[in-house]
């Protein structure tokens, strides 16, 4: 609710610390930035009471509020709904695709499922917005209870604050862990000091106290403050007094609820009917409480003993005192009473203005099974994924399981729950799910189903391990039964067994091509399961134009406008899968082309779990065509949305581009650290990715023997896309190392599979390997080829480095004028790239032909933070709310980051930004590998 400062009503004892920690947010905010904090402590322990000193002692700010409701964390949205909808007056403001993602979000129109990023987005610029007017505070009571939606929404806000003007405050128990807000600043709220215990409980307790009992309640309080207000009221005075208190053995949270339930009980029937339908009812809505209040027969007068025990405020909404008394009146009540409480507002619920909710309390109200209320129930499963509510509609679809009679029918319900929980991330559920399907009546197909996901579930926690095994069983199980999931399922089988890589213990590549060997259906799925499939049986001839032809029609049908259904599910359902044999094909226009439609599809459909994914893909992309710094940044985007969803950051391109890059410390560093912890889950691919680019890295240091042996670990293990990569940094660190023989053998590998792929990427490569080991008139004749064909690819490091090799050759043989030639433009390239090791290797060369080559330097007189120098790159292309968009940043904080790389870099507008960045000693630092 929109809250005015009010002064704090109540002076708070021992919260010294805590309140200068919330002085000194409100002060940040005042001297105009953002600031946010997380409290966390038990329950009872005085987080919500600190809330409201923040409230009061916000002077000058607009002051926003709202509390998760335990109830209500199946419901998508609910909780930002509520913070949000005093400032929907201003969200014409927004741009529209984020006017529109909240909108939908809100239930406030229809509309396809929304960019949870855009939804994020749209709230920042709303807070935003709202905050250029008036300093805003936001405080978020029991956030553990938020929905996972507005949870999710209000964590990437919190990263994304700056210079908005904005507070952003929340509480929550410290027992939960919500892994959205994990790396926030945090404080946690401790019970208060055994004299302010004391002095609190004197303070409660009207009759004398016996000393024995005091100090008892104090020591087993732990000085939790709700916990020392409460238990006095239900306790007798003969037990205050005599020291006959006998508390038990329940957590500190069952003795407050125990004290609230006694003072529940103490009310007359109607007040306690009234109350238990109040905490049914998680949105606080009067309105509707007194229709369904009126639908039991409850009096209107029956809120005031409620109210004059101090239990809840009836005011423009329901108010409890605490959370905790809406916890102890709804657990409290028998299983009949509560669902009589649900019935009414079932009732009460207009069907079609509020069409889920109604639904929920009919699904609370069920004595027993009803097939309606579960069919009504998947009807709000379909409206929560339209709504981008995956993890409501799961749980929509786990209580349909538990309302439905039919047994077959149950059992086809909870597999779809399962199905759903695994997409949401909810592991757990979609284990329970799955053992409670098995119960039930299974025939093959079911049993097939059962066992696919069982395998989905373990490669969504582990890429490696055990999954391929599981997914090809799987896969086998299905295939006379449902032909169309089996290859579905081998589709995911491949993608399982490539990340295994030379880790995987279960089937190879090979063994499920073989099971995929079957007449396909006419879908791209099944086109690109057996283009796989023929590369791994037919080898490098027929099989890799068989994986050519399929890339070639998925292609073709991506631009004629495939089905939007088919679009989404090759790419969301099978995590990019055909975008990683593009480069097994050397076939750099497909791979761009996949890459850039694969980032615009998971953004369209705010596909969290591929969108790093398909960034990084693009971004290796970009790697080989030249664009570090580019690439640079869509890692970073990666990165962020990773660690805004919880999700394990994908390392693959990080380590290419630190290679390339040529730092060996840093490069090094990454690349250890990202083996560490990629081993223990079973990611083989990247294992061979870190040789591969360890190889690359020490080849352009020049370290040839380093290379040779990390290039000769690479290609132990044949990792599709990888391998043929490993092998022209085999073929190179071992002629250069003078180990002939080991050279040719690789060479004789690589050229069997360039020529098979036959595209200029593939043919240049193989042209320059075999000059290195060739006579000097066939080898000039083959740096020719090489130049000419890698200079009609987008590769431009590849034809860099065969300016590179032809130039070190021609000044080996004495042919100087042409040989700097070759290497002033291998060295200008892989200066403007940013490739430092192999620009000094040709620095290096040219010093050698007698030429004058002045070292380059990035500038050190101006200094650029990483996220400055991304928005400054950013900016001579893109407004402000596009930069925005982009970053997941705020326009004011994009304007703000802007003021200060005009300052630093010395110009006034955008205009002049391009030439400032460009200009020698004045180029900001590129972003950094990660």
């Amino acid at each position: 609710m929109d809250a005015q400062a009010i002064d704090s009503p109540v002076a708070l004892r021992g919260r010294s610390h805590e309140l200068a920690a919330l002085d000194q947010v409100l002060a940040t905010v005042r001297a105009g930035s953002s600031a946010v904090l997380v409290l966390r402590g038990e329950a009872g322990i005085g987080k919500t009471a600190l809330l409201d000193c923040a409230a009061g002692r916000a002077t000058g700010f607009r002051t926003l509020r709202v509390a998760g409701v335990e109830t209500e964390m199946e419901l998508p949205f609910a909780s930002l709904h509520q913070l949000c909808a005093p400032l929907l007056g201003g969200a014409h403001r927004l741009p529209g695709p984020q006017r529109d993602a909240l909108s939908v979000a809100f239930g406030l129109r229809d509309g396809e499922v929304p960019n949870r990023f855009l939804v994020g987005l749209a709230v920042l610029g709303l807070l935003a917005d709202t905050a250029k007017e008036r300093r805003l505070a936001c405080l978020v009571d029991d956030a553990q209870w938020l929905d996972e939606e507005s949870l999710h929404v209000l964590a990437f806000v919190a990263r994304r604050l700056a210079a908005e003007s904005v507070a952003l405050v929340f509480a929550l128990r410290d027992a939960d862990d919500r892994r959205e807000v994990a790396g926030l600043p945090e404080l946690t709220v401790r019970g208060l000091s055994e004299s302010d215990a004391r002095a609190l409980l004197a303070s409660a307790v009207h009759v004398p106290l016996d000393p024995l009992v005091r100090d008892r309640m104090v020591a087993e309080t732990h000085g939790n403050p709700m916990a020392l207000l409460q238990l006095p009221r239900a306790l007798t005075p003969a037990e205050l007094a005599g020291g006959f208190w006998l508390p038990g053995r329940r957590p500190l949270a069952g003795h407050i609820e125990s004290a609230v339930h006694r003072q529940f009980r103490s009310l007359p029937a109607d007040s306690r009917r009234l109350l238990l339908t109040a905490a049914a009812e998680p949105t606080g809505d009067l309105d509707l409480l007194w229709r369904a209040a009126g639908l039991q027969g409850i009096p209107a007068h029956a809120a005031a003993p409620a109210e004059d025990a101090g239990l809840v405020e009836f005011g423009t909404r329901v108010r409890f005192h605490h959370p905790l008394v809406r916890s102890a009146v709804y657990r409290r009540a028998s299983a009949p009473e509560r669902r009589a409480a649900h019935r009414a507002l079932a009732e009460a619920t207009d069907a079609l203005l509020d069409p889920d909710r109604r639904a929920w309390h009919r699904a609370h109200s069920a004595p027993r099974p009803d097939e309606d209320i579960a069919v009504d129930l998947e009807r709000c499963a379909d409206r929560a994924q339209g709504r981008g509510g995956i993890a409501a509609a799961a749980s929509f679809l786990r209580q349909a399981t538990e309302l439905t009679p039919d047994p077959a029918r149950r059992v086809d319900r909870a597999l779809a729950a399962a199905q759903a929980h695994i997409d949401a991330g909810g592991a757990d559920q979609a284990r329970t799910l799955l053992a409670y399907a098995e119960t039930g009546p299974l025939d093959d197909l079911r049993r097939a189903r059962l066992e696919r996901l069982r395998a989905r579930l373990v490669f969504s926690q582990v890429r490696g391990g055990g999954a391929p095994r599981l997914l090809l069983d799987a896969a086998n199980r299905l295939a006379p039964l449902d032909a169309a999931l089996a290859r579905d399922t081998l589709l995911e089988t491949f993608g399982a067994v490539i990340f295994a890589g030379r880790l995987g213990a279960g089937p190879g590549l090979r063994e499920v091509a073989e099971a995929a060997r079957s007449g396909p259906p006419p879908r791209m799925v099944d086109v690109l399961v057996d283009g796989i499939a023929g590369r791994i049986l037919d080898g490098h001839g027929t099989g890799v134009a068989e994986l050519g032809r399929a890339l070639r029609i998925v292609r073709q049908e991506l631009r004629a406008g495939a089905a939007d259904a088919d679009r989404r599910r090759l790419w969301l359902a099978f995590r990019v899968m055909p975008e990683p044999l593009a480069p097994e094909l050397w076939d750099d226009d497909a791979w761009h082309e996949l890459a850039v439609a694969a980032v615009a599809l998971a953004r369209q459909a705010g596909a969290l779990a591929v969108l790093p994914m398909a960034l990084t893909y693009q971004a290796c992309s970009d790697v080989q065509a030249g664009e570090f710094d580019t690439a640079a940044d869509l890692i970073d985007e990666a990165t962020a949305i990773s660690d805004a969803v919880g999700g394990v950051p994908m390392m693959y391109t990080s380590l290419m581009l630190a290679a390339w890059r040529g730092q060996a410390q840093p490069a090094m560093a990454l690349i250890e650290s990202t083996v560490d912890e990629v081993r223990p889950r079973g990611e083989g691919r990247v294992l061979g990715l870190a040789e591969y680019s360890t190889a690359l890295l020490y080849n352009g240091l020049g370290r040839y023997d380093d290379a040779l042996a990390a290039a000769t670990r690479a290609c132990r293990y044949e990792d599709l896309g990888l391998f043929g990569w490993a092998l022209a940094e085999l073929v190179e660190a071992a002629a250069r190392s003078g180990r002939a023989a080991v050279a040719e053998a690789a060479l004789e590998d690589l050229t069997e599979r360039s020529r098979a792929s036959g595209t200029e990427w593939a043919l240049g490569t193989g042209a320059c390997s075999r000059a290195l080991l060739s006579d000097d008139r066939t080898a000039d004749a083959l740096y020719q080829e090489a130049i000419g064909r890698l200079g009609h690819c987008r590769v431009a490091v590849q034809l860099a480095r065969a300016h590179l090799l032809y130039g070190e050759w021609l000044r080996r043989r004495n042919r100087r004028q042409e040989g700097r030639v070759q290497l002033r433009s291998a060295y200008e390239a892989f200066s403007r790239f940013g490739a430092d090791a192999f620009a000094d290797r040709a620095r290096r060369e040219l010093l050698a032909t007698g030429e004058t080559v002045r070292r380059r330097t990035a500038g050190t007189d101006v200094e650029l933070t990483s996220q400055e120098a991304q928005i400054a790159r950013l900016a001579g292309d893109h407004t402000n709310s596009e930069i925005a968009a982009r970053l997941f940043i705020s326009p004011r904080t994009v304007e703000w980051h802007l003021g200060n790389v005009f300052a630093k870099l010395g110009v006034s507008s955008r205009r002049h930004l391009r030439a400032a960045l460009s200009a020698p000693g004045a180029q900001p630092p590129r972003a950094r590998s990660r």
